[in-house]
């Protein structure tokens, strides 16, 4: 990962959204600070847990996009995970605060995609980045077109 990325810069209009270098993708942030219970017999984060911050970054930025997980789950779809990424460049310890930067990324006709990038807050840091792949299924489970509500988020994700 390019360390020009962590000269990201607030969008403007846009809360929690930044602009990132060199390539000027945007991306929804949130923080969170990593707990005791996160951390194995290392002290350090168990690597599972990064999954969970993915998800915390990826609900953080439906709900900013007023789209949540409950409106979609109530509207007949689901969209479980089938496939998962993930580099870790840097442990996070106890206590750390984190940023996680999330952004849609890849929309085919029933899979979507999110990447993901945390870096350490104090030291700016990038710990790890990876992405994970959605599958769109009905409430029964089975593989239907992406809503049309998501579709639009992708679309209007600014740019």
């Amino acid at each position: 990962m390019n360390p020009s990325f962590l000269k990201s810069k607030a969008l403007k209009g846009y809360a929690n959204y930044v602009r990132a270098n060199p390539d000027d993708l945007v991306w929804h942030t949130c923080k969170h600070r990593v707990l005791y219970a996160d951390t194995d017999r290392s002290q350090t984060v168990y690597h599972a847990k990064y999954l969970h911050y993915f998800e915390l970054g990826r609900t953080s930025l439906m709900r900013a996009a007023a789209y949540p997980y409950r409106e979609i789950e109530a509207s007949g779809y689901v969209y479980p995970i089938i496939e998962v990424g993930l580099n870790i460049y840097t442990p996070l310890h106890y206590d750390d605060l984190m940023r996680i930067y999330t952004r849609p990324s890849e929309r085919e006709r029933v899979k979507l995609r999110f990447d993901y990038i945390i870096t350490q807050e104090t030291t700016n840091t990038i710990v790890c980045e990876g992405f994970t792949r959605h599958c769109a299924t009905n409430s029964a489970g089975i593989p239907v077109a992406v809503d049309e509500k998501t579709v639009k988020l992708w679309q209007n994700f600014p740019k």
